[in-house]
């Protein structure tokens, strides 16, 4: 009679600490990426936000202990998708830049996302 008591007890323990994994899994994180004070219609500018957005992909890409190879691998894929979904709007400010135009409250950041 105990042991079916214990099991249930067990079983609702290891739920409870489970939960909080998965819906910290779903989570979305982002963080916006200024590059008001960079000339984009050059190198430099550009290689700069290119750093800024993989730095950004490191901050909402950020898993508690990346030394375990399945964790790292998790790491890494967030960050590659982060850095992925910034390039749209990467290229586009780029393109921008390259023709110029009057823009009423633009705004020059991206926003990185990560999973």
């Amino acid at each position: 009679m105990l042991k079916p008591t214990l099991a249930f007890a067990a079983i609702l323990v290891a739920s409870a600490l489970l939960t909080p994994t998965v819906s910290q899994a779903a989570e979305t994180n982002s963080v916006r990426v200024s590059y008001a004070d960079l000339n984009l219609a050059s190198k430099v500018g550009q290689h700069r936000l290119q750093a800024r957005i993989a730095g950004g992909a490191r901050i909402v890409c950020e898993i508690e202990d990346s030394r375990q190879m399945d964790l790292a691998a998790a790491t890494n894929l967030c960050r590659s998708d982060a850095i992925e979904g910034a390039r749209p709007a990467y290229e586009a400010a780029v393109a921008a830049s390259l023709h110029p135009r009057v823009e009423v409250l633009g705004a020059a950041s991206i926003v990185v996302t990560g999973r």
